[in-house]
């Protein structure tokens, strides 16, 4: 087949490597793959890279940006449409709202393909403005007209979509987004060691992690109230990743006395988490609104107990038997999970094993492909 995706932007983060994986993973299946993306803007690091080396075609429309834009947004438009126009693709499937909602438009001005769409997360949320939500919900179901097929990173973004009136339920598929698996299950034990030396721990000190964007509604404030409360000088904290809020996190950090216990370090290459999750005891996600945060299944993978915040697709991967489930802004619930964690070795392996047995199938890259490209099959 000749397949077409399309994604607003190609940082760091969990849409976009699963694009790419798909991308890659569609290609090595023989079909022809076109990927179309906007430029890679924002202080969260790039995939472009990779991109342009996974023997596929990668087009850059300059017009597609993040942010709404009436003119940019029409241009891009328009270029999407001259685009597939000379693509032809059997399938065109987008990933992420704003390239969602104008490749699944231009494709229907097109026409003569399937159109596909990925949930990765909902635009619409409890944490903005009523307008907002409404008219990304108008955009949402007008666009989920034009698809033939849905595919939800998680059965909580199908729900979230239905109750608000987003497409049908027959047009929805759950697909988990995949990962490259293998890197987890072995601990690189020298670069494990040595980022844990990195940060200056000893021995008996206890690493707690979050892996996200330095942005607003990751959670780090809570993380932070928490470890304030946390008087156990081996317990340390772990903010991997970069953003605007950089600065603001570095503030609270230093008023609140924690200088020496929590630790930014910054972007690291998307090939060291494997790495910075074995050498950790913890991992954690306080992010108040996610479809599945792609930390969860790698911590597990890695054989680490995982703390989150009940939202969106988190309680599909955290049990009772994996990892502890918390209200949304529960600091007290945090200090508690992460000093009983930090206080049992035992609990941690127990939880830690049992989540990599759930997660080493099930989000196994190869089965994302699979599952993709039948569904692809199934539209004909």
């Amino acid at each position: 087949m000749r397949i077409c995706h399309v994604i607003t932007r190609l940082i760091l983060g969990g849409a976009q490597e699963n694009t790419i994986l798909t991308c890659e993973g569609l290609r090595a299946r023989g079909h022809e793959v076109t990927l179309i993306t906007g430029p890679a803007l924002g202080p969260e690091g790039e995939l472009m890279s990779r991109a342009r080396a996974g023997g596929y075609e990668v087009v850059v429309l300059e017009e597609m940006r993040r942010e709404i834009s009436p003119l940019l947004d029409f241009l891009a438009y328009r270029r999407l449409c001259e685009h597939l126009r000379r693509i032809r693709p059997a399938v065109m499937h987008s990933h992420s709202s704003k390239a969602g909602i104008l490749a699944r438009r231009a494709a229907a001005e097109v026409s003569g393909m399937k159109i596909v769409h990925t949930i990765h997360g909902l635009p619409f949320h409890p944490y903005q403005s009523w307008w907002v939500n409404r008219f990304y919900v108008a955009l949402e179901r007008r666009a989920a007209r034009r698809s033939d097929a849905l595919i939800s990173v998680a059965d909580a973004m199908t729900a979230g979509a239905l109750a608000a009136g987003v497409g049908r339920a027959e047009q929805y598929h759950t697909i988990y987004s995949g990962m490259e698996v293998q890197p987890y299950l072995q601990r690189p034990a020298a670069v494990a060691e040595k980022f844990r030396r990195s940060l200056g721990l000893a021995e008996q000190d206890v690493l707690v992690t979050q892996v996200s964007r330095l942005a607003e509604l990751k959670g780090h404030e809570y993380i932070l109230a928490a470890a304030q409360q946390i008087p156990d000088s081996r317990v340390h904290f772990c903010f991997v990743g970069d953003g605007r809020l950089r600065g603001r996190i570095e503030r609270h950090i230093e008023r609140a006395g924690l200088s020496g216990r929590v630790h930014l370090v910054g972007l690291l290459r998307p090939d060291r988490i494997p790495a910075v999750m074995h050498a950790s005891d913890v991992v954690v996600h306080c992010s108040l609104r996610e479809g599945l945060a792609r930390a969860l299944p790698q911590a597990m993978l890695a054989g680490k107990p995982v703390v989150s915040f009940d939202v969106d697709g988190a309680r599909e991967v955290v049990t009772a038997e994996t990892g502890i489930l918390l209200e949304p802004k529960d600091v007290a619930g945090l200090k508690r999970a992460v000093e009983t964690l930090a206080n049992s070795p035992q609990l941690r392996q127990r939880l830690g094993q049992a989540g990599r047995t759930f997660c080493l199938e099930k989000f196994d890259h190869r089965r994302m492909v699979e599952q993709i490209e039948a569904l692809y099959r199934r539209l004909f």
